[in-house]
């Protein structure tokens, strides 16, 4: 009797110990628990990545930086000749080619007044708009490709007087001519400005830097 107590006793504290292990599983599923651990962790897919590809998954998840555009026009002035030169020499080392361009700016007195068709935002757009002028038979104007407010417009004549400009205006528009204007010319004066176009953030930056040295030119966008 002593011995089947002993034994019956011995096996219920090793059910008891299986148990409390997760060896029997549980009543609310049929999973041993370590059976279940390793299930989760799913050990075998587990793979070591080096930190060099770490760091360039991290870098290749991470957002875009946006884009810079690059402004379309910068000027900067004014200058007396001697300082314009000077300024040139410094330019040099950038080596902007036809982005870059100097123009006198303009006096505080009219010198003459120009009939014209205001800018047509490229040279595609100004040889249409002459095309439209052939059709009309006016053949009397030139496309304005300089870097001046007015580059890509069409001038129709320039003229000494207002009255004499308002004349030819009102002549174009008896032929069909429905977008001319008249405006008056400016002297040029002593001053000059440079243009810069397709401007980044890097080119910008040495520009100013240059810019510095002559502290009576001033930088503004254009167009």
């Amino acid at each position: 009797m002593l011995k089947f107590i002993f034994w019956s006793l011995l096996a219920v504290n090793a059910a008891l110990f299986a148990y409390g292990r997760g060896y029997l599983g549980h009543f609310s599923g049929n999973e041993h628990e370590p059976e279940r651990l390793l299930n989760q962790l799913n050990a075998d897919k587990l793979a070591i990545i080096p930190a060099d590809k770490a760091n360039a998954a991290s870098v290749a998840a991470a957002p875009a930086a946006p884009d810079v555009k690059p402004e379309a026009c910068l000027e900067i002035g004014s200058f007396v000749l001697a300082d314009a030169r000077r300024f040139e020499n410094q330019l040099e080392t950038l080596k902007l080619g036809d982005r870059q361009s100097r123009h006198n700016l303009p006096g505080s007195e009219i010198s003459s007044y120009i009939v014209y068709i205001p800018p047509q935002g490229s040279k595609e757009g100004a040889d249409k708009k002459a095309g439209e002028l052939r059709a009309l038979g006016i053949s009397n104007y030139f496309i304005m490709s300089d870097n001046s407010p007015l580059r890509w417009g069409i001038s129709l004549g320039v003229f000494k007087t207002e009255g004499a400009a308002q004349n030819q205006l009102a002549a174009l528009m008896k032929q069909g001519v429905r977008t001319a204007r008249v405006a008056p010319r400016m002297s040029g004066s002593k001053l000059l400005a440079f243009q810069f176009r397709d401007v980044d953030t890097e080119l910008k930056a040495r520009l100013e830097k240059i810019r510095a040295g002559f502290p009576n030119a001033e930088l503004h966008t254009c167009k």
